[in-house]
């Protein structure tokens, strides 16, 4: 198997008017619908995650509420595979590894929401089980942050976390270089 797309929290709480809204998400998740196009065009294997929050005082992907439902930009399509996470890390308590064992792909195409929790988590915990990983960092997302007292804007967050992944733990391309690499496996 040349290649596994994983999609990670593509849900309504992440665009806008969604309880979390993101900074750019609608952007990162049309570039990540034209990778799911690719992926469907070429009959590759394409694996949803979504977030459902379990744990008290949670505020977004609240249980069966709209918001935590994966967005109407890559809503799975029968026989796609979904999976169910209650933690950042796609792979903790979910049956994501032995899935993918079971594909044995030589590359994990990651894209999708909170560049610096889910999907930062998500990138080492599939590097760390020795998959090759690599990253669409235009189809990810990230929001503003703040730390002691200074703010940190959404772009600085996304390029501070795109680059301590870049190299390490994943190979970092733009949605357009994964499509045009798909498309040269073709012929």
């Amino acid at each position: 198997m040349s290649a596994v797309l994983l999609l990670v929290d593509i849900q309504n709480d992440y665009f806008p008017g969604g309880a979390m809204e993101l900074n750019f998400s609608e952007e990162a998740g049309k570039r990540a619908s034209q990778l799911l196009q690719a992926f469907r065009e070429r009959a590759l294997p394409v694996v949803h995650v979504r977030h459902v929050s379990n744990r008290p005082g949670a505020t977004f992907f609240l249980p069966g509420t709209k918001g935590a439902e994966i967005h109407e930009l890559v809503r799975p399509l029968q026989g796609e595979q979904v999976f169910v996470k209650h933690f950042p890390n796609s792979f903790r308590e979910t049956p994501l590894n032995g899935y993918l064992r079971g594909l044995a792909p030589e590359r994990l195409i990651i894209a999708g929401m909170m560049t610096h929790v889910c999907i930062d988590t998500t990138v080492r915990a599939a590097a760390d089980l020795g998959f090759t990983c690599t990253l669409a960092g235009d189809a990810c997302a990230t929001r503003d942050l703040s730390f002691d007292g200074k703010p940190i804007p959404a772009e600085m967050v996304q390029a501070a976390f795109l680059a301590a992944l870049n190299g390490t733990y994943a190979q970092l391309k733009t949605s357009e270089e994964i499509c045009t690499s798909l498309l040269s496996v073709d012929q």
